[in-house]
């Protein structure tokens, strides 16, 4: 038996789900999971249902047979097969936590991606990359060569064939260009809690201004520099007795948990773009589960 996710995007009305349910029973299938949100804003409908095929219908079948159905609905859709690793690509630059994070949890299965490709502005990493076996691209970036170099890391992204990049504390703004290309198909890790301080230092900021709480944001990348579509976030406490460097401290340990949810949430097809928000589903049942441990 095979374990597929399907998602889907379409106006809101009345029978979609009851639709959905009868087409994968009518193919042998049988449901795990499902969540499901109707945005009384836009009027669209957001779902996804995770499932087993019990009588040999594939990805390339069920996609078929769906079709129908989707132009009924008005659906965007897609068929994912969960026994499939999405391929990724990680972009970094001096500041490592976020980086070996992800790649410890992807050794042990805890995020079930294959990292095709590790790109960085420096070489502080291409000992600890290429020691796993992942390619380790060094792409100097200067403000005289910085088309050349974004022109670089497309082709490295495309040769790889990445479904996703990652951009795990990496330090330089992307053109707008590269933005619309990719779009939805970029996640970086914002150390703030977004909206509040933005751009440089925000640890210093916080610092100045006494918070009691400090955060990290991971969202989508778009054209408007840290406004794009929020995925994740979360907090730790601090208090007064705490020093800027505490805060940068106990923020990289929130970045690297926050990116890895993130990411996860991205890979198991749990994330919808709705205008300028997400929807994001819970995980499925087992979907944290690690191959090894250590």
């Amino acid at each position: 038996m095979t374990n597929f996710a399907l998602t889907v995007k379409c106006p809101a009305t009345r029978g979609i789900v009851a639709s959905i349910a009868q087409f994968l029973a009518g193919q042998g299938c049988n449901i795990t999971d499902s969540a499901q949100y109707d945005d009384p804003e836009t009027d669209n409908f957001f779902m996804r249902v995770t499932f087993r095929s019990e009588e040999g219908a594939d990805q390339g079948s069920l996609t078929q047979a769906f079709d129908d159905t989707a132009k009924n609905f008005g659906m965007e859709f897609q068929f994912h097969d969960a026994s499939q690793k999405m391929k990724v690509v990680i972009m970094v630059s001096r500041f490592g936590h976020c980086l070996n994070d992800l790649l410890y949890r992807s050794r042990i299965g805890a995020l079930p991606i294959e990292v095709v490709g590790v790109i960085s502005n420096h070489l502080d990493y291409q000992k600890l990359v290429v020691n796993r076996d992942i390619p380790f691209y060094y792409v100097k970036v200067t403000k005289a060569n910085k088309a050349e170099a974004e022109a670089r890391q497309m082709e490295i992204i495309e040769e790889t064939g990445a479904e996703l990049v990652v951009l795990a504390r990496y330090m330089q703004v992307l053109s707008d260009e590269m933005c619309k290309k990719m779009s939805g198909k970029i996640i970086n890790i914002h150390h703030s809690f977004l909206p509040s301080f933005k751009g440089a230092n925000p640890y210093k900021q916080a610092y100045e201004r006494g918070v009691k709480l400090i955060g990290a944001t991971s969202h989508y990348v778009t054209a408007d520099l840290d406004e794009g579509p929020i995925i994740e976030q979360d907090i730790v406490r601090v208090t007064h007795a705490q020093s800027a460097a505490d805060y940068v401290s106990l923020g990289r340990d929130v970045e690297a948990q926050v990116l890895a949810r993130a990411v996860h949430a991205h890979i198991h097809n749990r994330v919808f773009i709705n205008g300028n928000k997400t929807v994001v589903f819970p995980a499925s049942p087992g979907s944290f589960a690690s191959e090894r441990m250590g």
